[in-house]
């Protein structure tokens, strides 16, 4: 009887005890509303860890509510470390939002900690703020040399391909030319000149890459610009700039003749590939992927078997996806058949064929991939597994089924990811039981999946 009191004591002191009907509310929050809660009343830590946890999901998928909490946050939050999170977040996803507090915080710079003015320029430009213009030379004017740099970069990217990029690259030229800019700051303010993509900066751009007495570093600034704009003018200078007897120079010049068509072009690029120095290597082979050089072919093979430099394999093999003819698809089936050939090259080469054939290749990756986990070969497997889920084909229904009903947590998150990508719905009831699953990350990805692909919840 004493213990039946108490009990019921105890039940009546909970159901007017304000803190425990909070805790009761909280056990039936979902994920998402419980990280709405965090951005709400979280503390510092509590919302910086959150900011990272959003970092390391890579997902495109937010909450919209989530997503407008964080807008809201950064326009009345006091604490910088909140809002430079919030920044450097959005930036990274170049997503709209934050313009008007990242544009305040520039203004405003001799209120703000070091680090969100750094952040606000750093995401004024990924986001292409074309308000941001008028701050961004103000700032400029006001030479603070603290901030020069990352401003001449925002202004750059913040008028790529718009109506302002002439006047911008005018006002560039102009401080380059006249205003005696740090030296630190010569290869910004020409890489910027590049970002805008006008053609208004030619003529400078070009007398610097051909000037044999500037600094190797400025020219390379110079020619990466060139590329960047992909102008037939420029063309000239950065072939040019092949001939240096600076190493770095000529792969930055060689790794520039992506956008530019012609004979002396593509002769430029072979050529590069017998250079002893591999960054040229590895300019050349990029450079033919990026223009389909189907004369490259035999080069990339050469290169993908036999270069002593991993990465220059690697973006041999990338290059023969990028082009991906007759030749270059017999060379990469080879690589990726060959048991003997490496890992990384095989799980590359069975990349760049179901990028290119996904309906011609998933069944024999899923075949390799099956032999690798049989055998124990671990990244063999997760490799050949990243690379079939990422394939949009109808034949890789019966993996997601398989993995949906035998797999663990990372097999199940990859078929949410074939699902999203091929609009299976017929999965939808099997989507549902894992927004159930006591797995948050599973649970919350499975919501997703169902949002983006129009299905209900229940």
């Amino acid at each position: 009887m004493v213990f039946k009191s108490f009990f019921s004591g105890l039940l009546f002191f909970f159901s007017i005890s304000p803190g425990f009907a909070v805790e009761i509310v909280s056990a039936g929050q979902t994920e998402d509303e419980k990280r709405r809660d965090t951005v709400r009343y979280g503390t510092e830590t509590e919302i910086a860890a959150l900011i990272q946890t959003l970092k390391d999901e890579k997902s495109e998928l937010m909450d919209k509510n989530l997503e407008a909490e964080l807008v809201k946050i950064s326009q009345t939050t006091r604490n910088q470390n909140i809002l430079t999170g919030l920044l450097g977040f959005f930036a990274e996803r170049e997503a709209p939002g934050l313009e008007e507090r990242a544009l305040r915080a520039i203004a405003e710079r001799d209120d703000e900690a070091h680090s969100t003015v750094l952040a606000a320029l750093d995401y004024v430009g990924k986001v292409h703020a074309l308000a941001a213009v008028a701050p961004l030379e103000d700032l400029l004017d006001a030479n603070e040399e603290r901030y020069m740099n990352p401003a001449f970069k925002a202004l750059g990217r913040a008028v790529k391909g718009s109506k302002e990029s002439d006047p911008v690259a005018e006002y560039l030229i102009d401080f380059y030319s006249n205003r005696n800019p740090p030296e630190k700051s010569m290869w910004e303010i020409i890489a910027a000149l590049g970002e805008t993509g006008s053609k208004a900066g030619l003529p400078l751009l070009c007398e610097i890459a051909e000037n044999p007495d500037e600094r190797a570093v400025v020219r390379i600034a110079a020619v990466e610009a060139l590329a960047k704009i992909g102008d037939e003018a420029g063309l000239a200078a950065i072939l040019g700039a092949l001939s240096s007897a600076d190493p770095n120079l000529r792969s930055a010049a060689v790794g520039s003749l992506g956008p530019f068509s012609g004979p002396q072009a593509e002769e430029a690029i072979l050529e590069s590939f017998r250079d002893s120095y591999f960054r040229t290597r590895l300019g050349a082979a990029k450079a033919a992927g990026e223009r389909k050089l189907n004369g490259a072919v035999p080069y990339l093979r050469f290169r993908a078997e036999y270069d002593e430099v991993p990465t220059v394999k690697e973006a041999s093999i990338k290059a023969l996806g990028a082009i991906w003819d007759g030749e270059s698809k017999t060379v990469l089936e080879k690589l990726f058949s060959d048991r003997k050939t490496s890992d990384r090259t095989r799980i590359l080469a069975a990349e760049m064929l179901i990028q290119n054939d996904p309906g011609g290749y998933t069944d024999r990756v899923i075949e390799e991939m099956d032999d690798a986990q049989k055998r124990n070969q671990k990244a063999l497997y997760n490799g050949f597994l990243k690379d079939v889920c990422a394939g949009k084909t109808g034949k890789l229904e019966g993996l997601v089924r398989r993995f949906l009903s035998s797999g663990g947590v990372v097999e199940k998150s990859y078929a949410l990811d074939m699902i999203l990508t091929n609009e299976f719905k017929s999965f939808a009831a099997e989507i549902r039981l894992l927004a159930d699953e006591k797995n948050s990350g599973i649970a919350r990805k499975a919501k997703a999946v169902l949002e983006k692909l129009g299905l209900p919840q229940s």
